[in-house]
């Protein structure tokens, strides 16, 4: 029987990979697998509990209640939108998706996860900054317009306050890790 599991924590295309590469070893054959969800079917040797155990052995976790599941719904649709930088009225776009008033989606959010829900956009964006600036194709100001900052000094002042260096410090030691590596090969 076909099944949807809820999978917590996964952010990216290698989470996808990992999870996938989980289920097949433990014997479900896998009719889909998006970030925070598997669509699967239960191999007759296949088992929940080693399942669960293989999961939480590389960080992931099957979510077991509705809350949970719609957090991470909204984690999801959060990175997605900042993944295609659709960050314009981000909040206002997650109460329509999830049919509630932004304040019900704020506190959904914050309590189980200990963060309120624009710090944890907030942290999404620097972390799509952090990878803009390592592939050096846009510099800070188109940054900035990209991910809807208002000016590029907003963003530096948040990206300062969220990693404790400024852009042009992460860049710079990007720049010399690639150097260095260039070096040793």
């Amino acid at each position: 029987m076909k099944e949807t599991i809820y999978i917590k924590n996964m952010v990216c295309n290698r989470c996808i990979a990992s999870v996938l590469s989980i289920f097949i070893a433990e014997n479900y054959t896998v009719e889909s697998v998006d970030l925070g969800k598997v669509v699967a079917i239960k191999g007759v040797n296949s088992n929940r509990q080693d399942l669960n155990n293989a999961l939480e052995n590389i960080g992931f976790e099957i979510i077991k209640n509705k809350t949970e599941t719609l957090v991470e719904q909204i984690k999801v649709m959060l990175i997605h939108k900042i993944e295609v930088a659709e960050t314009a009225d981000l909040f206002k776009s997650l109460g329509q998706e999830f049919g509630e008033n932004e304040t019900a989606i704020s506190k959904l959010f914050s309590k189980p996860e200990g963060i309120t829900l624009e710090k944890y956009a907030i942290n999404l964006k620097i972390e799509k900054v952090k990878e803009l600036i390592q592939l050096g194709q846009l510099n800070f100001s188109e940054i900035a317009y990209t991910l809807n900052y208002k000016t590029s000094s907003h963003l530096a002042r948040q990206f300062k306050e969220i990693t404790g260096m400024s852009m042009s410090d992460n860049k710079n030691s990007q720049d010399w890790d690639r150097k260095s590596l260039a070096q040793i090969i």
